[in-house]
């Protein structure tokens, strides 16, 4: 059983806009927690954002990627000190990543949004669609890169949460909750949310 003296860091994955910035950021702030974005890492650390790596090499983006995630993690670390960290939606493909992810005992959350969720919220964005998407059907791409994701997710995630037609403090709530009970009472936010 994990405990929350061995718990590096939250890891939030899910699919493009399941919420997990978002949600992070809430999260940290109820834990009095560091956040950190992974994607704005990357970018921070490039010098370019993590759709032109992508765009000039899927490999160089996962390169990059995995270096990103490694910047965060310490071999000695504060028990009280895990960060909360919202991962990119395809941080399941990258196997360098993955790897640090389990060597490194991070917690991951999996943020669970339906397939057609994920789709209406892509294609509320302004401007091109994401790189990986541009083939000559992108929603059926992305329905099948959808499924194979979350099914992965889903095998390696710690803890699932619906976040699907829920406000961001309710979603929080329920990841406090969850994590209340697989660390400890009172682990990750130190009094009770509600009194």
């Amino acid at each position: 059983m994990r405990t929350a003296a061995k718990v590096q860091a939250i890891l939030l994955t899910g699919p493009k806009h399941s919420g997990k910035t978002s949600t992070g950021r809430v999260l940290a702030q109820y834990g009095g927690r560091d956040f950190i974005d992974l994607d704005e890492l990357i970018e921070r650390q490039n010098g370019t954002s993590p759709r032109n790596l992508y765009t000039q090499s899927p490999e160089r983006f996962r390169k990059a990627e995995a270096e990103a995630l490694k910047s965060l993690i310490h071999p000695q670390h504060e028990p009280s000190s895990f960060k909360v960290i919202a991962a990119g939606g395809g941080i399941i493909d990258n196997a360098d990543a993955m790897a640090l992810v389990e060597a490194a005992d991070l917690l991951i959350i999996y943020l669970d949004v339906s397939v057609e969720t994920a789709w209406k919220r892509i294609c509320q964005e302004t401007g091109p669609l994401p790189p990986f998407l541009n083939t000559d059907n992108p929603r059926e791409t992305h329905a099948k890169l959808h499924q194979r994701r979350a099914a992965a997710y889903k095998s390696r995630a710690h803890m699932k949460i619906h976040a699907e037609a829920k406000g961001l403090e309710q979603i929080v709530e329920e990841i406090i909750t969850a994590l209340d009970r697989f660390l400890g009472p009172y682990a990750y936010v130190q009094t009770p949310l509600h009194t």
